[in-house]
């Protein structure tokens, strides 16, 4: 997907089995997407940061939604059952949903976990690109400053930043022949 382009349209289960659609999950003024999961690193990293970011920005009309679309049954500590008790450890008051076909992640184009897209309020893509410029293990803390200027951006009406700089983080795992090409 790039800049101005419409998002995908999505219908995804919460752990409980809840279905939810990217319209029942998007706010006025737009939708945060992120591919995350529970076991990755760099997730973790920035896991209590982008909670902090979702309550900001749904402030502002921008709500947050997390899918997990990797291989569950080679990486179990993505299940579904986890993934509760990781949104509550982390305070992700923000729907946390499965994605068990990798549809969704193949169809926004995510690679990795984190991966971040910024839409706006017609539900098209403004900014996709990393969180911040910390990394796990660097002692730096996650702030969320890249992703903070998108929004401001989106919200005031300006272009969205530049040079952009694509999300790190560890691959999505992929289930034997889903692998995007």
């Amino acid at each position: 997907m790039r800049a101005g382009e419409p998002a995908p349209d999505f219908l995804l289960p919460a752990p409980g089995g809840k279905l939810m659609s990217r319209g029942e999950v998007a706010g006025p003024a737009g939708l945060l997407v992120v591919f995350a999961c529970n076991h990755c690193p760099y997730v973790i990293h920035l896991a209590d940061a982008l909670g902090d970011l979702a309550r900001n920005i749904a402030a502002q009309g921008v709500r947050t939604v997390a899918i997990n679309s990797n291989d569950t049954k080679n990486y179990p500590q993505d299940a579904a059952e986890r993934m509760p008790a990781f949104a509550t450890q982390h305070r992700w008051e923000f729907p946390y949903l499965i994605d068990e076909s990798q549809e969704v992640a193949m169809l926004y184009g995510a690679a990795c976990t984190p991966d971040f897209f910024l839409l706006d309020n017609a539900g098209q893509l403004f900014y996709t690109g990393q969180f911040d410029d910390t990394r796990p293990y660097r002692g730096q803390p996650a702030h969320g400053g890249d992703l903070r200027e998108a929004v401001r951006r989106m919200l005031a009406g300006e272009e969205p930043p530049a040079p952009l700089y694509p999300s790190s983080g560890c691959n999505i795992k992929w289930k034997a022949g889903k692998q995007p090409v």
